[in-house]
């Protein structure tokens, strides 16, 4: 039995990936994973990867033991889970989103006269990381880090219609899934399919007291070079200001293709 010694954190002395097979192939595999479109038959993974299919069934179970996959019995398929979503948004909490979005939204706040926010994916979640409250408007439930269901709001539906099909299933399998905040919002799968593909076809996403009774928004996803869904631009107002989504998307369509051209040229 090796030994791993005190000043293995040098970095002259990390171990090679040929040393730690298991942990190596754990990471291909997701990374793999990540790169698809879609959840992948384990057979699929094996091939691409060259990695023995038993291997690749172990660690694939042993991920989908700690969330970091998750299993489609009826595709025979696997996708990535709510944990590697909680790193993703980890690491897109790192980056630049929130010191290049800060100004963009209140750009957009002073443009539209609400207040508007950023967001990011977590696990079923949004975590809001930016907000820009307008002058005269009340406090909104969007504090920064506050979490928040994403199939509930705006900014969620707006990162959820971006995702592949197979991925929104795999994090929505049934009605359990669904958390509720005012009797209001889709409850099970089948409805939520329906109003990402209302979403896809508008072109942003909206929500109306699902959130917060007597409030409206609509959001605009930020894709990153790969079209994947890195957060959400959304602005907020009262139900009795009068605006529609339809006069504000483009105001916030403008802003999330801005954010993107900064983050990715």
């Amino acid at each position: 039995m090796s030994v791993i010694p005190d000043n293995a954190d040098d970095a002259g002395s990390s171990p090679a990936p040929a040393q730690v097979p298991a942990a190596d192939q754990t990471l291909r595999i997701l990374s793999y994973l990540a790169r698809q479109r879609g959840p992948v038959a384990a057979r699929t993974i094996s091939d691409s990867l060259g990695i023995p299919r038993s291997s690749v069934y172990h660690l694939l179970a042993a991920m989908a033991a700690h969330g970091f996959v998750v299993h489609l019995p009826h595709d025979r398929r696997w996708g990535l889970g709510t944990a590697a979503f909680e790193l993703a948004g980890g690491y897109a909490r790192q980056q630049p989103l929130a010191r290049l979005g800060r100004p963009l939204v209140a750009a957009l706040s002073d443009r539209v006269g609400e207040s508007t926010h950023v967001a990011v994916m977590t696990g079923r979640d949004v975590l809001y990381i930016v907000e820009e409250r307008a002058p005269r408007r009340p406090a909104l439930v969007t504090d920064v880090g506050v979490r928040l269901p994403a199939h509930l709001t705006a900014t969620g539906r707006a990162m959820l219609a971006a995702l592949p099909r197979e991925q929104v299933r795999a994090l929505y399998p049934d009605a359990a899934a669904f958390a509720d905040r005012t009797g209001r919002g889709p409850r099970r799968p089948a409805e939520l399919r329906e109003l990402l593909r209302q979403t896809r076809a508008a072109g942003f996403a909206s929500e109306d007291g699902e959130v917060t009774l007597g409030f409206r928004s609509v959001a605009v996803a930020v894709r990153d070079h790969a079209d994947w869904p890195v957060a959400a631009i959304a602005v907020t107002w009262p139900a009795e200001a009068g605006h529609s989504a339809e006069a504000l998307a483009p105001a916030v369509t403008s802003a999330a293709d801005e954010l993107r051209r900064r983050l990715h040229g």
